[in-house]
């Protein structure tokens, strides 16, 4: 999919950033519209499907005759597909990278377990690979920590409507990434299926799915980079097209954060256009990112570009991510003379200070197999140095024709 040992230099343009571009589909709603087809026995195809990397896996996975799957890198398939093999008649084994046999699945495992799964760790207890016999699985009331990974109760819900029973989850502590729950949640209705949320308890009866027809809109965590290079850029305008501001994606919340950044947020025809004329932006920076970690690199990098002192908070999810995304974003912003603490679990701290000493003159960024750390990082050529990015073949997971998008608004890249 990418190779480790490549590099690429990046050049930026000097001036207004103008341009239109055809953003990819978001693959947190491809792939949720995938396992929802499947589960509907749907005939419908789903119309602007992402050509990620995590969903053409989901897709081959979905549509192949074979028993075992090997999901690399894509952590979502991973979990989603482990629920959806635990309900599917059959023997089934599951793996992925080196970096996903890293990541713990216990959690979904164990819930599976309690509803009648049979599910067996192939090697580390805790973790993948697993070996699945699939089964009728059973519904119920399930207790589950809502401060892991939402993907988990995604998994889990998406299967509800098949369980014996239905399911009623009980999620303790404080919900992370309620907005991606609420995405599934949405687009299970969609497909006919009833929920019910109140507070932290979600209901979701035994009923039957009915087909329907899908169309993913843009990825709203692929527009964050357009935004920060905006602002870099002083001024510009970029049109973005099938982005909406439809509320399914949590991270359309970067529209209104980005006001602060002088970034104005029209909706046209066909998408949305955004646009910059005025230079301002705030002293300093506190944000939650509860609802949407997927963008906290690209705001920390570009905080950082413009020099802006910052407090995060709600980034406990980036320590099981692609990479260990706290530590590679400390290490990383390093280079630019930048000392990012982590004043408690999930929170990222700059003072705004600089030390030229340890600013690197042409800064070589490691992207440790992740995409948005080559993505979030790019904008920074703006600040007016050349920069190389290593392994930069890992946009393909979310966004493949990042580069490319980047050199038709005057990014020399090679």
């Amino acid at each position: 999919m990418h190779d480790q040992e490549s590099m690429i230099r990046i050049s930026a343009p000097r001036g207004a950033l103008k341009g239109h571009i055809i953003l990819p589909a978001s693959k947190s709603i491809s792939n949720r519209a995938l396992i929802i087809n499947a589960l509907a026995f749907s005939p419908f195809p789903i119309t602007n499907l992402s050509d990620s990397d995590d969903t053409r896996i989901m897709a081959t996975i979905l549509g192949s005759n074979e028993a075992a799957f090997d999901v690399g890198h894509a952590g979502t398939a991973m979990r989603f597909l482990t629920a959806f093999l635990a309900r599917t008649a059959g023997r089934w084994e599951i793996t992925g990278s080196q970096r996903m046999q890293q990541r713990p699945i216990a959690i979904l495992v164990d819930a599976l377990r309690r509803l009648g799964a049979q599910i067996d760790y192939a090697g580390k207890e805790g973790f993948p690979p697993l070996t699945i016999l699939g089964t009728h699985l059973r519904g119920g009331i399930l207790e589950m920590d809502g401060s892991v990974s939402s993907q988990y109760i995604s998994a889990l819900l998406m299967i509800a409507p098949t369980l014996d029973g239905g399911l009623t989850l009980r999620l303790k502590n404080k919900i992370t990434s309620r907005s991606y729950i609420s995405m599934t949640l949405k687009l299970l209705e969609q497909a006919g299926i009833r929920s019910l949320m109140k507070n932290n308890e979600i209901r979701i009866a035994e009923q039957p799915f009915l087909p329907c027809e899908f169309k993913v809109e843009a990825d709203w965590s692929a527009a964050s980079y357009w935004y920060a290079l905006l602002v870099l850029a002083g001024r510009g305008e970029i049109g973005l097209e099938n982005l909406r501001m439809s509320g399914m994606q949590g991270d359309e919340a970067i529209a209104g954060w980005f006001e602060a950044f002088g970034v104005e947020t029209r909706e046209t025809g066909n998408g949305l256009l955004i646009s910059r004329q005025k230079e301002c932006r705030p002293a300093r920076l506190s944000l939650r990112f509860h609802e949407n970690p997927d963008v906290g690199q690209t705001m920390a990098a570009l905080c950082v570009g413009l020099g802006i002192p910052f407090h995060f908070t709600g980034l406990e999810t980036l320590r099981i991510k692609e990479t260990d995304r706290i530590a590679a974003l400390q290490h990383e912003l390093a280079r630019f003379g930048a000392v990012v603490t982590e004043p408690a679990p999930g929170e990222l701290r700059w003072d705004g200070n600089t030390h030229p000493g340890k600013q690197e003159p042409l800064p070589t960024i490691e992207t440790y197999g992740d995409h948005r750390m080559a993505m979030a990082f790019a904008p920074l050529a703006l600040t007016g140095r050349e920069m190389l990015i290593r392994d930069p073949g890992v946009v393909t997971k979310s966004y493949p024709g990042f580069w490319e998008d980047l050199r038709k608004v005057g990014f020399q890249i090679g």
